[in-house]
């Protein structure tokens, strides 16, 4: 079976349209025209803002015209990551999908399900005649997932609805009505290089099999980060057998666990047996330290030969600096909240790292439920570059969402919940990024919720989304749109 045959079909048969056009951020355009045009074709107003977020209006359907005006939002582009080992080209390629045990997923590839089959709904409920809804109006941002520059130039005066979901979360069940903020941080310095030793071998050393996963929700699950994983074992190398680093890079994405770690390291050939004894013993710890997390992790090692092969490494003593600097970088969950039973305050994810002969940097992404609790992080990273000397650059800074319990947004999507599930939905505040910030600080009278479908391994090749949530979102949704108030 294909994903366009589940129920509800008009959902999936959207997603899967989705799915056929590459959408990395900053690479959204060919999917945005598409939808423009599609919304031109069904004679749905349409236009494109001053940054490129699409708008489509639709009006109420009969009966329908005196309710509340509601925006439902979404965002066009995809985390890009892929498996070391497979082909696939985010530019050029679709999605290619498979159905398992109850699960949509990609192969080898992120699914986009984030937040493809939110913007998927939005269209559904867009194409739909019997669907009853009021004044209906869909905003598709772009770049959500590479710094939020959609939602960031999102100008007042062009919306028009009072309530808006955000169709950008992951758990089925859950309403969310706040956010963190977040803040990135890039962190740089030129380096030291001179020829390989004589008497050397080069060795490539790679951690991969990671779980990987969203830098805000998965952050609490103690997953490994190869990043650091790989450091520690270059660390060692470079104390018993004076090892030169050759070049390191690890994680792929700032907003997302690094799965995947590798290097090259020169090492004396009268140690290579001694080297190998230590990755055996560093594989063993590994195995005792993250199995629970990351029981597919493995490290591995090959010899580097030919003529092709680097003539250059780091200097001993910058060696030794980068490894201590991706020891020392903070990473992980830095404070749990004090006001929110079991959600994490402010945390960093130590997210990408780049090394060659000439150049040091990482990237990371501090994310907080309060604004002192992110500058906090921030001094405290930016004290850490001024003792090891690196640049430091902070960008794409985005405000929190802080949550209103009178929100009618709120209380009708509980009321919904409650009447179709008989049980209550639970009311959250997420330990991520959603675009709610943002399009608040624009519209700041605008009353919002956030909910989903379940997705799980969000912004890895695992990720999958679970049919019958799919579902169960799209009947809740249906519900809200027929409940809004008059105005």
């Amino acid at each position: 079976m294909t994903i366009d045959l589940l129920e509800p079909q008009p959902l999936w048969q959207h997603f899967a349209q989705i799915c056929q056009f590459p959408r990395p951020s900053k690479h959204e355009s060919a999917l945005r025209d598409h939808l423009q045009a599609w919304a031109t074709a069904r004679q749905l107003q349409n236009e494109l803002d001053a940054v490129g977020n699409l708008i489509i209006r639709k009006p109420a359907t009969a009966g329908m015209a005196d309710r509340v005006g509601v925006i439902l939002q979404g965002h066009l582009d995809m985390v890009a990551q892929k498996n070391e080992a497979t082909q696939h080209d985010f530019l050029t390629d679709p999605i290619v999908t498979q159905i398992h045990d109850g699960w949509v997923k990609a192969s080898g590839t992120t699914l986009g399900a984030d937040n493809g089959i939110g913007v998927a709904a939005a269209l559904a409920i867009l194409e739909s005649t019997d669907i009853a809804h009021g004044p209906l109006e869909v905003l598709l941002t772009i770049d959500e997932e590479a710094g939020m520059t959609g939602a960031q130039g999102l100008q007042a005066g062009l919306l028009q609805g009072q309530l808006l979901f955000n169709l950008d979360t992951e758990d089925w069940g859950e309403i969310y009505v706040g956010c963190a903020g977040g803040v990135d941080i890039t962190l740089s310095r030129s380096l030291h290089h001179e020829a390989i030793p004589a008497g050397y071998v080069l060795r490539e050393v790679a951690v991969t099999g990671l779980q990987g996963g969203h830098s805000g929700v998965d952050i609490h699950l103690q997953r490994g980060n190869a990043i650091k994983l790989l450091a520690g074992l270059m660390s060692r190398a470079i104390h018993q057998f004076d090892a030169r680093v050759v070049h390191f890079r690890g994680g792929t994405l700032r907003n997302a666990l690094p799965r995947e770690a590798f290097a090259q390291i020169a090492i004396p050939a009268c140690d290579e047996a001694r080297f190998n004894q230590l990755l055996d013993e560093v594989r063993v710890q590994l195995t005792q330290a993250i199995a629970k997390t990351d029981p597919k992790a493995s490290l591995l090692s090959q010899s580097l030969l030919g003529s092709d092969t680097p003539n250059v490494a780091l200097s001993a003593a910058d060696s030794l600096y980068v490894v201590d600097m991706l020891l020392a970088l903070p990473h992980g969950v830095h404070r749990w909240s004090s006001e929110i039973a079991d959600v994490v305050e402010t945390s960093n994810n130590l997210g990408v790292v780049k090394i060659d002969e000439r150049r040091f940097e990482a990237v990371l992404m501090l994310r907080s439920l309060t604004d002192l609790g992110l500058q906090d992080l921030s001094r405290q990273i930016e004290a850490i570059s001024r003792l090891g000397k690196l640049s430091f650059e902070s960008s794409g800074e985005y405000p929190g969402w802080a949550p209103n319990p009178q929100s009618r947004a709120l209380q009708l999507l509980l009321q919904v919940y409650q009447a179709h599930y008989g049980q209550p939905a639970a009311v959250k505040v997420i330990h991520a990024g959603l675009e709610c910030g943002l399009i608040g600080r624009a519209y700041p009278q605008l009353e919002m919720v956030s909910f989903g479908p379940t997705i799980r391994g969000a912004h890895s090749p695992d990720e999958r989304v679970e049919i019958e949530s799919v579902g169960q979102f799209w009947q809740l949704l249906q519900a809200a749109l027929a409940a809004v108030p008059t105005a």
